[in-house]
């Protein structure tokens, strides 16, 4: 058993929230019991990750994408209002890591996808979003075959990508932006690297990458965020003694 306040001061240290800007509050957004003793985390803290962490008998769920963000009504819609229902009638607590996730040098996004395709992160920075470098430059020098990198990619995020093979044969340097990075491909082309893979395409991106001589993926906004947050609640575990749990509820978008 831990606390809820040790868990998170833990995750807001460990991604120094208080660095960036973003989109939506980052650390706790729902308190709910003091006392943890199972961790679920997942994607987005949508009506069904919120009932499944609670069939789960969770007490905290952690999720890359939180309950609130600056696009939101103010006022609570009433699907809002049900999400907010589920988590406080059942103690359950909730918290969301955005940008700070995505960047993370050691459990981000970016660096967990670039490595699981084979590829090693490199210390440039890219994609800054909000005035934070987020995306991964990485590299593989020897070089990887793009029919070969096309399928590490298929096979990391359990899904076809949409690609646009419009780079070399050999592909050596990469850059990774999840989620809704697409326009991030004007920085990669800039740079002259060889691909570039985020979540979702953007109607631009197919003449880019073939006037820029790259290799466009789109595999996934929600398949491209996994890596993180399962990485985070496995850290809790290790650190805290907790039960944990990943919730997939996958998203084709």
């Amino acid at each position: 058993m831990a606390t809820r306040d040790d868990i998170i001061g833990f995750c807001d240290s460990l991604l120094a929230i208080g660095s960036f800007t973003d989109y939506g509050p980052n650390g706790l957004q729902v308190p709910g019991a003091e006392e943890v003793t199972k961790v679920v985390s997942g994607v987005s803290a949508h009506r069904e990750l919120l009932q499944r962490a609670v069939d789960a008998d969770a007490q905290l769920l952690i999720a890359h994408h939180g309950l609130f963000w600056d696009f939101h009504p103010r006022a609570l819609t009433p699907a809002m209002a049900e999400r907010l229902r589920i988590a406080l009638t059942n103690d359950l607590s909730v918290a969301g890591y955005h940008l700070p996730l995505d960047a993370h040098r050691e459990i981000g996004n970016n660096v967990l996808l670039a490595r699981a395709l084979g590829f090693e992160p490199t210390d440039e920075p890219f994609g800054v979003v909000k005035g934070s470098p987020i995306g991964c430059v990485a590299e593989a020098p020897e070089g990887v075959d793009a029919a070969e990198f096309a399928r590490r990619v298929r096979e990391a995020t359990d899904r076809e990508p949409l690609h646009f093979d419009f780079g070399p044969r050999l592909v050596r340097r990469i850059a990774v932006v999840t989620g809704a990075g697409n326009s991030e491909i004007h920085e990669a082309i800039a740079l002259g690297l060889d691909a570039f893979v985020t979540g979702e395409p953007a109607e631009h991106v197919m003449a880019d990458a073939r006037e820029g001589g790259i290799h466009f993926f789109a595999a996934g906004h929600y398949a491209t965020e996994t890596f993180g947050i399962r990485r985070l609640g496995e850290l809790i575990a290790e650190r805290f003694g907790v039960e944990h749990e990943f919730i997939a509820v996958p998203n084709p978008v």
